[in-house]
Parts: structure tokens; C-alpha cells; sequence
């Protein structure tokens, strides 16, 4: 059996992010109950990533169909390499969450994934990958009032 081509690879992947927005949305509809007063609800960010996957799934889906049938590259044995690299990283990230807090363990996915896809510069994407995870962290905790798992460091 040949190997998948980019364009069905892109496809697939178009529509497992579309069945993704799908379902975020509709758990995001079912978290209905914000505080009497509150500008936000716990729905809040649920629907906008649900909304945002969907509009890169379809554009993914859109941009497969458009592409002709031959002329998509085969995907190379390093390509599903890759991918698997990413997936263990994902997995990796869930099972240390708990144990090492939400930046830690988001700093780690951000960087192991940008330097499996080919990011130039490791010690920036170090440094961005902290960054943004203590970011996305401060914005869930402190504004939001989400808990995030903080790990032994408090963050």
C-alpha cells in the first residue's frame, strides 16, 4: 500500500480539526452559568478555540481540494517520524502536567514542538516558549480565575 500524499494527509487533517471545533463548541454551549455581573463565562474560550479551529480546519480542507491530485509530494518515512516525535511529545505533556505545573510543561511542549519543526534558534524558543506559557497561564489564573495546575513551583 503506497503512502498517503500531502493533499490527503492536509484533508484528513482539515477534517479531524473541523469534528475537533465541532465538539469544542458544543461543550463550550453546554458551560452556560457565568456569575450574575460577569463580563466572561466559563464558555468564553471554548468557543473561541472551537471557532478558530474550525476556520484552519476548513481552510486546510479547502486548500487539499484546491491542490491537484499529482501534485502534492509523497510524505517521506521522516515526515511520519516527525509526527510521531510531536504526538509523544503531546502525550508527554499530559502525563507531566500534573507533576511539573502548567508552565513547565507547556514550556516543554512549545519547545520540543518548534524544534521538531524546524525552528533556527533554540535558546529563543526557549525563551519564547516560557514566555508564553507563563503568559497564557497569568491570563487563565489571575484574570480568568481558571486553575491551571501550578506544579511544586507555584506556577
Amino acid at each position: 500500500m503506497a503512502e498517503p500524499d500531502r493533499r490527503t494527509a492536509t484533508a484528513c487533517f482539515g477534517g479531524l480539526l473541523l469534528v475537533g471545533a465541532v465538539l469544542l463548541v458544543v461543550d463550550g454551549v453546554r458551560l452556560r452559568g457565568a456569575a450574575p455581573g460577569a463580563v466572561l463565562g466559563p464558555e468564553a474560550v471554548p468557543l473561541a478555540v472551537g471557532v478558530l479551529l474550525g476556520v484552519v480546519g476548513a481552510a486546510l480542507l479547502v486548500r487539499a481540494l484546491r491542490t491537484p491530485p499529482g501534485a502534492a509530494a509523497e510524505t517521506s518515512g521522516r515526515s511520519w517520524l516527525r509526527v510521531s516525535a510531536l504526538v509523544a511529545v503531546l502525550v508527554a505533556f499530559a502525563f507531566l502536567l500534573g507533576v511539573l505545573g502548567f508552565v513547565v510543561s507547556a514550556t516543554g511542549l512549545f519547545v520540543a514542538a518548534a524544534l521538531l519543526l524546524g525552528a533556527p534558534h533554540p535558546l529563543r524558543v526557549v525563551g519564547y516558549g516560557w514566555a508564553l506559557a507563563a503568559l497564557v497561564f497569568l491570563v487563565f489564573d489571575r484574570l480568568i480565575g481558571l486553575s491551571l495546575p501550578a506544579g511544586p513551583w507555584g506556577f
